[in-house]
């Protein structure tokens, strides 16, 4: 008797579903560990605002206490809890995220649109330009602002957004410019359509899932940021927690408190990769080679 023989893909699609399914399923696993990191995080931040073991001022507990009962992740040199500093430094990490996720989102289309829109001449200054801006790296130029501004949360805020705007107007020049050059938009010129009908019906729908998952990832790199500045003591100043203070503060008792260091580190570890797999996740699902192939 023959071997049976399995069953083989006959047509070239069915062999490409067969080659994608484990892409697909690795996207798939990347999408749950993101959503599930980063909802700790934001519930986390979302308790915050309505209750803390302890208040961020409170120093009656003992110096440099371990976790136990009245402190679970123990205190620091003053004296202060420490699983309240981890719970408000969500909310400021959440908050200088969003905050600058959104101007450089911002700012960064409309540069990008007028770039992509406008004369040659002005296309290729802007293009320089945003060239010089990100040969810089986002902290070195944050840096710059705050020293101009003054230490505070709408100072990093306003310094990570605007350093992160040069890597989004890029992005979306370039998108904008490759839109542009299809066949629906001449299509549409020649029916007379006007520039903002082209912009809000053509150009911002068909870069808006490519811009999402930029963006997502350069959330990541805003909470970096902001940890960043806060260790250098430019960030949100007192009484407001901050992991990158927390891990300032710490690393003198690194050795006889160790989970002072370790609870903020483990927490930018965590959100910075949550945010970054959610993106990788968004990415199988915004490209359209991908979802194809679904």
């Amino acid at each position: 008797m023959s071997a049976p023989v399995r069953n083989q893909p006959e047509t070239a699609a069915e062999q490409l579903v067969e080659v994608a399914a484990p892409s697909r399923r690795r996207g798939h696993a990347t999408l749950v560990i993101g959503v599930i990191l980063t909802s700790i995080v934001v519930v986390t931040a979302l308790v915050s605002l309505f209750w803390l073991p302890y208040p961020l001022s409170d120093i009656s507990g003992g110096r440099l206490e371990g976790p136990g009962s009245a402190h679970l992740l123990g205190t620091d040199r003053l004296g202060r809890d420490l699983m309240s500093q981890l719970m408000a430094g969500a909310r400021i990490a959440l908050t200088v995220g969003a905050g600058a996720v959104l101007l450089a989102g911002t700012l960064g289309t409309l540069v990008g649109l007028a770039a992509a829109l406008a004369k040659p001449w002005v296309d290729d200054t802007v293009s320089a330009t945003l060239d010089v801006i990100i040969a810089f790296p986002v902290l070195l130029l944050a840096m710059l602002v705050v020293a101009v501004q003054g230490a505070s949360l709408g100072s990093a805020i306003l310094a990570i957004g605007l350093a992160m705007s040069a890597v989004i107007a890029r992005l979306t020049r370039i998108l904008s410019r490759r839109v542009l050059q299809e066949q629906f938009v001449t299509a549409a010129r020649t029916s007379g359509t006007r520039l903002p009908g082209i912009v809000g019906r053509h150009i911002l729908p068909n870069i808006a899932p490519t811009l999402a998952v930029s963006l997502a990832l350069q959330f990541g790199v805003a909470v970096l940021a902001e940890a960043s500045l806060s260790y250098l003591g430019l960030g949100a100043p007192p009484p407001n927690a901050s992991w990158g203070r927390m891990l300032q503060e710490a690393q003198g008792t690194v050795l006889t408190a160790p989970v002072g260091a370790l609870a903020p580190g483990i927490a930018i570890i965590a959100l910075v990769l949550g945010v970054n797999f959610l993106a990788d996740g968004l990415r199988e699902f915004a490209d359209p080679t991908r979802r194809g192939s679904r």
